[in-house]
């Protein structure tokens, strides 16, 4: 079981999951229609306290707000963690996620880590020199956490599909800067602005660049036991810079004498999703020497053949979503108890009763969660949801 903490400031709610001594999720989920200002006050005083009192350095912050409220909640959480001697120069994605009461903060997801020496933690920059992500060592292992990745060039009508290739190569480039590429990456965050305009596009764009970086199944390897293919969500999000696509990314360089190992995942319940046209896996494995902690992908009602199950029916597919997840991490001896750094994806204000009445059918009102107003991939789904799950071992 994981040992998950949970604190109250003002609006806020802190969920605290140690994966082991070294490493942190922490969710700052937002649990009443507050000003902007207020909510973002009490989220990052409460961050940057925990952050100061453990030593401890962001590798991933991905804020979930309304893009109107950008300017102001982003100048807040600057003093708040700088009040508290935390740097707030650390990269940030800041994706249009708004509360479900309409606008304003939702809430806020952080990997944080503490190193065993300062070097071990570090800010990787781009070509112009600015931080883009962070890298972090661990006994036989890098990890990179690039950032707010995006492809969009000078033209304010620039072709969607471009960006999303050049947002690909982006990435592989800047992976090359620290010793790495592509085949290196575990996870993927994808926001995609419009998501329901184009997503079928998208698809070919990555499975197109995937087979370039090597990284598409072998055709004959029916049982997915070689999957190369990253754990991903693909959901709706538009982001301040207007980018059509946004990325944020998990690499791990793992060497061959570590205690650390890294594996995707297919799903029982779920037919892989490569191979009805979406090239990702459904979830990777970070197998550590105290624990191990699985990174799910997005994840919602979609049957065996690849097909939208309960059509209109929001309970259901919530539900549905639910045991599929569970079947997931259940293979790594995790359950929904288990969950943390979650994001969840409701498609319309109607739905908020059902979704908190469901949360407590299952006695998950205190799930470790921002949830959030979004389309998913397709029209007809209802409910979305991403995070991770981890496990401590004895």
């Amino acid at each position: 079981m994981s040992s998950k903490t949970i604190q109250t400031h003002g609006s806020a709610r802190l969920y605290i999951t140690p994966v082991d001594s070294q490493q942190a999720f922490i969710t700052a989920t937002v649990t009443q229609q507050t000003d902007a200002r207020q909510a973002a006050e009490d989220v990052y005083q409460a961050v940057g306290e925990l952050l100061s009192d453990r030593g401890m350095a962001t590798v991933q912050e991905r804020v979930f707000g309304s893009l109107s409220d950008h300017d102001a909640i982003l100048n807040v959480r600057a003093a708040q963690l700088a009040l508290k001697g935390v740097d707030p120069a650390t990269p940030v994605t800041y994706l249009q996620g708004n509360p479900l009461w309409g606008a304003g903060l939702a809430g806020v997801n952080l990997m944080a880590v503490k190193p065993a020496r300062p070097q071990d933690v570090w800010v990787v920059r781009d070509d112009a020199g600015l931080p883009c992500g962070r890298g972090w060592k661990r006994p036989g292992a890098t990890f990179l956490l690039l950032q707010n990745l995006n492809g969009k060039g000078q033209l304010a009508d620039e072709d969607r599909n471009a960006q999303a290739d050049r947002m690909f190569g982006r990435a592989n480039e800047l992976l090359r800067t620290q010793n790495t590429d592509y085949r290196s990456v575990a996870r993927t965050w994808l926001y995609i602005d419009r998501i329901l305009a184009w997503y079928d596009d998208f698809n070919k764009v990555r499975t197109a660049k995937y087979g370039q970086f090597g990284l598409m199944p072998d055709p004959s390897d029916t049982n997915g036991k070689s999957i190369l293919l990253p754990a991903s969500t693909g959901i709706e999000g538009a982001t301040p810079a207007g980018a059509a696509i946004t990325m944020d990314l998990l690499s791990a360089q793992i060497s061959p004498d570590s205690a650390i190992e890294i594996n995707q995942m297919s799903n029982r319940k779920q037919k892989d999703a490569f191979k009805y046209g979406s090239a990702f896996s459904r979830g990777a494995v970070i197998r550590m020497p105290q624990a191990m902690w699985i990174s799910l992908s997005g994840t919602a009602a979609i049957d065996e053949a690849g097909v939208t199950m309960h059509i209109g029916d929001f309970k259901a597919q919530m539900n549905d979503t639910l045991d599929v997840v569970e079947a997931l991490i259940a293979q790594e001896g995790a359950s929904l108890g288990d969950l943390c750094d979650l994001t969840c994806f409701v498609k319309l204000p109607e739905y908020v009763p059902t979704y908190h009445e469901v949360l407590a059918e299952r006695g998950l009102e205190d799930i470790a969660g921002v949830p959030v107003m979004a389309d998913v991939c397709r029209s007809d789904l209802l409910f979305e949801m991403d995070g991770a799950a981890v496990v401590r071992r004895s």
